[in-house]
């Protein structure tokens, strides 16, 4: 495994977006007010430079937020352009960017390599046609399968991006658009749980009573369905959870699926889900021991000994105690 990259975020909230999707706001989401200039993407630059790169793997600069592809070509060069001196002296290793499916085709490929762009990163949000439609994306499923085909053909590495929670989804749909991305082939997933951002269209359809939100117990056990199906075909999820923000903690996250450790909430399900087949055959007022991998033994628990108590409860233990054990590949039953 190669050495994480250090990354240097540059943020161009809405730059290149064609519409505003029911529930997006990049600025509060981002916490950035103003696209970045090339002025910012240098003074990103410098201002890492000077700092030691985590875990040794060089820094990777990267576009986020709006369409970056959907910028007039110019100002993407001009951007692009910027980031090229430190790219030649080794500065930076990389540049990766995000941008939307139907933005990409043979002309936007040639341009990001000459630039030196490694990783494209497409928002695929959903793989169904009618949840995109309810969502306001203004492109198709068969879009993101041409774009993710023409950019692993092109040689970049891809990343996919796919929300639970979205109008008109269910788990069932959303396992299904998890499936659908997973048998494309990317490098890696993102999975972003609906949050209701204010000033938007989806707040605004969530008071009128037109959108039943999407919690973070409704994130939980969907995510939960999900991370198997991209952890069977060997596809990272290298983020589950929008970053936490100041804004977003400061009260602009208005509800929906909203945790800064909501990635660890997943996990510990999934490790509850395998301890409750583990006691399936317990009987009423046992003992039982689970013999836990040290590593894993927070998610075994649960925040606060939310899965200790929650199997208490449904097999009506005596006690259920979880012991460290190294032999553990995950969790087993012990004596």
């Amino acid at each position: 495994m190669s050495a994480r990259e250090s990354i240097i975020p540059v943020f161009v909230p809405h730059l290149g977006c064609p519409n505003d999707c029911v529930f997006c706001n990049q600025r509060r989401i981002s916490g950035a007010a103003v696209p970045a200039t090339a002025g910012d993407v240098r003074a990103a630059v410098e201002a890492a430079a000077a700092l030691p790169a985590n875990g040794g793997g060089g820094r990777q600069l990267a576009f986020y937020g709006g369409s970056f592809t959907a910028i007039p070509a110019a100002e993407q060069e001009e951007l692009l352009a910027a980031a090229q001196p430190y790219l030649a002296d080794g500065t930076i290793n990389s540049i990766r960017l995000s941008t939307r499916p139907d933005a990409i085709d043979g002309e936007v490929l040639a341009r990001l390599r000459r630039f030196g762009v490694q990783t494209v990163e497409i928002g695929a949000q959903s793989m169904s046609d009618r949840v995109l439609a309810l969502s306001g994306r203004g492109h198709t499923a068969a879009d993101v399968e041409s774009a993710s085909q023409q950019i692993k053909a092109a040689g970049f590495r891809l990343i996919l991006q796919m929300m639970t929670g979205l109008p008109g989804s269910d788990d069932d749909s959303d396992v299904e658009t998890a499936e659908r991305i997973a048998a494309l082939g990317p490098d890696g997933a993102r999975v972003y749980p609906t949050v209701i951002v204010r000033d938007t269209a989806l707040y605004d359809l969530w008071r009128e009573g037109r959108y039943r939100e999407h919690t973070v117990e409704d994130a939980v056990r969907v995510c939960a369905r999900i991370l198997p199906v991209f952890e069977a075909r060997g596809i990272p999820v290298i983020r589950l959870g929008l970053n936490p923000t100041e804004e977003l903690s400061g009260g602009q996250a208005a509800g929906g699926a909203y945790h800064p450790a909501l990635g660890e909430l997943v996990k510990a399900r999934l490790m509850r889900d395998r301890a409750e087949e583990l006691l399936s055959g317990a009987g009423r007022g046992e003992r039982a021991v689970l013999l836990v991998n040290p590593r894993l033994m927070s998610q075994a628990v649960g925040q606060h000994g939310a899965n200790r108590e929650w199997l208490e409860e449904k097999f009506a233990l005596k006690e259920l105690r979880f012991r460290p054990d190294a032999g553990a590949e995950t969790i087993k039953l012990g004596e």
